[in-house]
């Protein structure tokens, strides 16, 4: 069984400010809480939990023009995922950033998605300068 969830949230920081940390593939443990580090090979990027398990994954998309960023957990946990970010620009100076979660188990799609809320809240912490 598979779930699908979807987070959002707005950030006061131009579209091209907030792509260019979501854009890159190689930021993702400077936003991610419980993630302590990345390394990308291509489109291969294996992330590093805090417990130290590592998560391999594939880069599907990264689309300078829509500003998509997305990929597929490859860890045999899964059945099938992908995680899709959006950076929106509002026209105003803010961006609409939406995290999108598919996956199979459903059980990992919530788990996943609890944990892009937080993921959101920190990059617009980051991005805002807020503490």
């Amino acid at each position: 069984m598979r779930a699908t969830l979807r987070r959002e949230i707005r950030i006061e920081r131009s579209a091209d400010a907030v792509w260019a940390l979501l854009g890159d593939p190689t930021t993702i443990d400077q936003w991610f809480p419980g993630i302590d580090s990345c390394t990308v090979d291509g489109n291969q990027r294996v992330i590093t939990t805090h417990t130290g398990i590592p998560m391999p994954e594939e880069i599907i998309t990264v689309d300078d023009i829509q500003r998509r960023f997305q990929y597929k957990v490859t860890s045999p946990l899964f059945n099938d995922h992908l995680g899709t970010i959006d950076v929106i620009d509002l026209g105003d100076e803010t961006s609409l950033v939406v995290y999108s979660t598919d996956a199979d188990p459903a059980t990992l799609a919530l788990v996943i998605g609890g944990a892009t809320g937080n993921a959101l809240f920190e990059i617009k912490r980051l991005l805002e300068g807020r503490s």
